[in-house]
């Protein structure tokens, strides 16, 4: 008996060549853990697997032939549009072999954040998509809870930090601050009898006491100094990654409702050269002042907006703006200034901190608050394509 021919033995006995790849196919939309998804160029639903019916709580039957904009929020249902539009236009993949997180909607209506990876083939002139969907709400829960323990970490060493430097400043400022005390009392003194002796010994007494002034000053300025000597690691950095890491991390611990807070940051803006811990830090910054400012507002709403500044297309602006009550601006001062807060328990060093390392990135920030119409806070960024590197 012949040994059958190579052609002969890749079909199975009784099967076409296209029954039997209908059979493979059908075979691994049962069995892939993940849940996949083929569609054709113009978005049509071409097969569903088992998984993808678990997932998202459609039969395949029931999903088969319609556009796979159903499974997608209206978000990502115009990324999506886009993007396909886009490739079959220029050839060039933006999205193709790139993992990344969107949100998918069930047929329940109710969405979930998923990883989605993107597959192409080319079938008889045709372009065809696959995705592999994973579900990451487990995953982002555990990163989420990772972040409140990195958080509460980074708070207590926070605290021990101001701890420290509460301590060494008192120590510091309680010589000339006593000293001033003694001098102005002495010259209050003197001055009971205003003989020409005693002017002359209450002008030396005034004297000495602007000079222990000065000291404290000083102390305050090395204080800001060393703030400001930490050192910064610029890299190029995507914005919205980091905006959203930190909107995150600015609600932790926060008692109560919440602000409704508003992320407008394109996620094709430019890169910014920046140090992410201390980026991140600036927006944390503002954000959880403009929500414990809006404590008592009824509908507090927090925009967060990034975008190429307009007068001076190299950097980027970020603001971050409230509808609360506002800031009561001093005469003299500014909110930036070292030890001056609006908050009763506050030591009035964040927004100097803030400034301090937004002019370190070589940027500006600044202000904008008319009276009962909330805070507006605006910084700038360079582009990391308008920097050379060093």
């Amino acid at each position: 008996m012949s040994e059958p021919s190579n052609s002969e033995s890749k079909t199975p006995i009784g099967l076409t060549g296209e029954q039997s790849l209908q059979s493979l196919l059908s075979s691994m939309l049962a069995s892939v853990p993940d849940a996949m998804i083929v569609i054709d160029e113009h978005g049509i639903v071409m097969a569903f697997s088992s998984a993808a019916e678990k997932m998202f709580g459609y039969k395949a039957a029931d999903i088969a032939g319609k556009n796979v904009s159903v499974l997608m929020t209206h978000r990502d249902e115009d990324h999506h549009n886009r993007y396909i539009r886009n490739y079959l236009d220029t050839g060039v993949a933006h999205i193709i072999g790139i993992g990344r997180i969107v949100e998918a909607k069930l047929a329940d209506g109710s969405t979930i954040p998923v990883e989605l990876k993107i597959g192409e083939a080319d079938i008889s002139g045709r372009k065809i998509f696959t995705g592999y969907i994973r579900d990451v709400t487990d995953q982002q829960a555990q990163q989420h809870k990772l972040s409140q323990l990195q958080a509460e970490v980074a708070n207590f060493s926070r605290l021990s930090a101001v701890g420290s430097m509460a301590s060494a400043m008192a120590h510091e400022l309680n010589q000339p601050l006593t000293a001033v005390a003694n001098y102005l009392e002495a010259a209050r003194d003197m001055l009971d009898t205003p003989d020409e002796a005693s002017l002359a010994m209450a002008h030396e007494a005034l004297d000495a006491a602007a000079k222990q002034s000065i000291r404290a000053g000083q102390i305050v300025r090395r204080l800001r100094d060393y703030v400001s000597r930490g050192e910064i690691e610029m890299r190029p950095m995507s914005l919205p990654a980091i905006v959203a890491e930190a909107v995150s991390l600015s609600k932790i611990g926060i008692e109560g409702p919440i602000a409704r807070i508003l992320q407008d940051v394109p996620e094709d803006l430019p890169l910014v050269r920046a140090d992410k811990l201390q980026l991140r830090q600036v927006i944390v910054n503002l954000v959880r002042n403009a929500l414990e400012a809006l404590a008592e507002t009824d509908t507090p709403v927090i925009t967060v907006k990034a975008q190429i500044d307009d007068q001076e297309p190299e950097l980027i602006r970020v603001t971050i703006c409230d509808n609360g009550p506002g800031l009561s601006m001093e005469s003299g001062h500014t909110p930036f200034d070292a030890f001056n807060s609006s908050k009763s328990s506050g030591m009035g060093l964040g927004l100097s901190i803030c400034k301090t390392i937004v002019e370190a990135h070589g940027g500006d920030i600044s202000v904008d608050s008319p009276q009962g119409k909330g805070a507006c806070f605006s910084f700038t960024l360079h582009r990391a394509d308008e920097v050379a590197d060093t």
